[in-house]
C-alpha cells in the first residue's frame, strides 16, 4: 500500500486529488494539508511514501523549499511536484531540491496515479513537456542558463537592482554583474530589459 500526503493550498484540489487516489486500491491518502508548515510537520509525523506537492501556497512559491525540507528528513518520502508552472527555473529548483518527479495539473488521472506508484518505487516521473525542456537544456548546455543565473534573472524581472539581488542571494554585487554578463550572450540580448523579455517569452522564468 502506497501512503500519500497531499499538500496544496486549494481545498477543492485537495478533495479532488484525494478522491482520485482512492480509486486506486493500492494507494491510501494519509493526510491532506494546505500550508508548507503543515506539509513539513505531517511528512515527519505520518511518514508517507509519497508527498504530492504544489509549488505555490497562498501566492508564494514555497513548494521547492518545502521539498528540500522534506527530503532532509530521516528516511524521507519521495516528493512529486504537481503544479501549473513549467518554467525552467521552477523545474530546476524543484529537482535540485530533491523532487522525484514534476507533473502539470493537466496530467491525466491515469498518468498521475502511475507517477505516484513510480515515485514510491524510487523512479522518476516527469510530464512530457517537462522532460522535453530538460532534454533541450542538455542538448544545448552551452546556452542553457544555470540555476543561479535563473535565480538572478527572476529577481531582476521582479524589479530588483543589482545591489538588492546581491543582498537577496547573499552574493557580492560583482558576482551578480558577472552572472548578468554571462546571461546576455546566452539569450542573445544586450540589456536587463531585453533579457527579462526573452526569458519570459522562452519560458525560462514566469511571466509577470
Amino acid at each position: 500500500m502506497v501512503r500519500v500526503l497531499i499538500a496544496d493550498d486549494h481545498p477543492i484540489m485537495r478533495t479532488g486529488l484525494q478522491a482520485l487516489c482512492e480509486t486506486e486500491p493500492s494507494i491510501t491518502v494519509v493526510g491532506a494539508v494546505g500550508t508548507v508548515e503543515e506539509a513539513l510537520a505531517e511528512a515527519a509525523r505520518l511518514r508517507p511514501d509519497v508527498v504530492l506537492m504544489d509549488l505555490q501556497f497562498n501566492g508564494e512559491f514555497r513548494g521547492a523549499d518545502a521539498t528540500r525540507g522534506i527530503r532532509a528528513l530521516p528516511d524521507p518520502p519521495a516528493v512529486l511536484i504537481l503544479t501549473n508552472y513549467d518554467t525552467d527555473r521552477d523545474i530546476i529548483t524543484a529537482i535540485e531540491g530533491g523532487a522525484a518527479g514534476y507533473l502539470l495539473k493537466d496530467t491525466s488521472p491515469d498518468d498521475l496515479l502511475a507517477a505516484i506508484m513510480a515515485a514510491a518505487a524510487g523512479q522518476s516521473a516527469l510530464a512530457p513537456a517537462v522532460a522535453s525542456r530538460l532534454l533541450s537544456r542538455v542538448r544545448d548546455s552551452t546556452r542553457a542558463l544555470s540555476a543561479r543565473e535563473l535565480e538572478v534573472l527572476a529577481l531582476v524581472a521582479e524589479g530588483l537592482s543589482n545591489t538588492e539581488v546581491a543582498r537577496h542571494l547573499h552574493l557580492s554585487e560583482t558576482t551578480v554583474k558577472s552572472h548578468l554578463a554571462h546571461i546576455y550572450p546566452k539569450l542573445g540580448v544586450a540589456s536587463r530589459t531585453a533579457a527579462v523579455a526573452a526569458a519570459r517569452q522562452s519560458g525560462l522564468i514566469r511571466r509577470a
